[in-house]
């Protein structure tokens, strides 16, 4: 498969085929081939029902595409579609350049990003799906030979190619094992957590939203080490690909994990979104999602509609949502943070918002717990100190019959502490 060079210079393209959102589909382009590094120097546009099954553009328009690359000194262009194989291949001969979709426009971004050996996998699976239907035995050194039907009178050429064929299919096959293997530590943590009674919140999104900033803000203020737990941030388009996983503890004492989730896109590749199920699935199991939004683009309605789609193409459905609105910093004169019910306006480098997002955050995954005064004698101080561990004790007195605490318990600590229960 064709690789992008970084720096260099590519014309933009695609076919409106009365889409909405072309015009933000295309300006997203850009943005996409900028955060891989290339200079975008031209933008071809086309207004078509539907794309050509032969040549995706209409007659005429390649050799516009054609003369506008030599006039730019532009050596490749990208379309805003995912081609099939022959499309790739009479662009390319019809321009005179060297075509790339934006499948594999994003594919690229997600290796140069992939950090961790999960991602790293997930990413090299999606790109053998994507380069297998576009072998072909022009790529190989083997020419196909002609001949009727039948094994015996297959071409060197054919020959090679399913060999080709075989050699990925054996890869991605290996690549799912290891995949799963991986899969099963991360369940296993998962049940541990759950055994934990530990409610889970989600950050998913659109990329370069500011889920990573909102992660980081919050742990600056309730992670027990954050100079250690932050997350990587970065002003540009899926700046990481890896979910991260934190525990916050509040000044109550109580607990929540939070995650950092891969950001989405519009068209996001199947491929991708297949590979990047089992990394979203610390969002699936979630006990609330905070969907953050970047309010100062005038495309974020676009935006969430594409994340919800996205949601639900990979099974996410039926947790409860806050729609967070971030870089309201960045908005003329809007005053922040603003909560209406489960809706928020916020700047993640605002301590205020991260304080009004915290409690309402408190509101949705501590709504099942419950304020009771114990009594606790003197002989049982183990008791007293699981309650100053594991729960928000508001107060604590000394009297005579022992030690009194007004405690927000969940159901099974509530269960446990029923008998040291004395009237509120």
């Amino acid at each position: 498969m064709d690789v992008l060079q970084p720096n260099e210079k590519v014309i933009v393209s695609g076919i409106s085929r009365m889409q909405e959102n072309f015009d933000y589909s295309m300006t997203e382009l850009k943005n996409l081939a900028a955060a891989n590094n290339y200079d975008v120097v031209g933008e071809i546009r086309q207004n078509l029902d539907r794309s050509l099954a032969g040549t995706y553009f209409g007659a005429g328009k390649l050799d516009e595409i054609k003369e506008l690359a030599l006039a730019n000194d532009a050596t490749r262009l990208i379309v805003n579609d995912e081609l099939s194989p022959s499309q790739l291949r009479n662009i390319e001969k019809g321009a005179g350049v060297k075509v790339s979709d934006r499948t594999q426009l994003i594919l690229d971004i997600f290796a140069t990003r992939a950090r961790s050996k999960t991602a790293i996998t997930q990413v090299e699976i999606a790109q053998l799906q994507y380069a297998l239907p576009r072998l072909h035995p022009s790529a190989n050194k083997l020419d196909q030979q002609g001949g009727g039907g039948g094994l015996a009178n297959r071409g060197a050429g054919e020959t090679k190619l399913e060999m080709d064929r075989r050699v990925l299919n054996k890869r991605i096959a290996k690549l799912r094992r290891d995949l799963k293997e991986a899969d099963v530590g991360a369940e296993v943590r998962r049940a541990k957590r759950e055994e934990n009674r530990i409610p889970v919140v989600a950050l998913v999104g659109y990329t370069n939203a500011g889920k990573s900033t909102t992660m980081n803000g919050l742990l600056e203020r309730y992670a027990d080490h954050p100079e250690t737990k932050t997350v990587f941030e970065k002003d540009m388009l899926f700046a990481t690909l890896d979910t991260s996983v934190r525990q916050l503890t509040l000044p109550d004492n109580r607990k929540f994990l939070l995650s950092d989730t891969v950001g989405f896109v519009s068209k996001l590749p199947h491929q991708l979104v297949d590979s990047f199920k089992a990394t979203l699935a610390e969002a699936a199991n979630a006990d609330l999602l905070i969907q953050v939004v970047d309010y100062a683009d005038p495309h974020y309605p676009e935006m969430m509609a594409i994340t919800e789609k996205t949601l639900k193409d990979i099974g996410i459905e039926n947790i409860p949502m806050i729609m967070a609105y971030n870089k309201a910093d960045l908005r003329d004169a809007t005053l922040f943070p603003q909560v209406d019910g489960d809706n928020i306006v916020y700047s993640a480098r605002d301590d205020k918002s991260l304080a009004a997002l915290i409690e309402l955050i408190t509101k949705h995954i501590y709504a099942d717990h419950e304020t009771h005064t114990y009594l606790v004698p003197f002989d049982q101080g183990q008791i007293v100190d699981y309650m100053q561990r594991e729960t928000a004790v508001a107060s604590t007195d000394y009297v005579e019959a022992g030690t009194k605490l007004v405690a927000t318990v969940d159901p099974i600590q509530a269960g446990k502490l029923k008998k040291y229960q004395v009237e509120d």
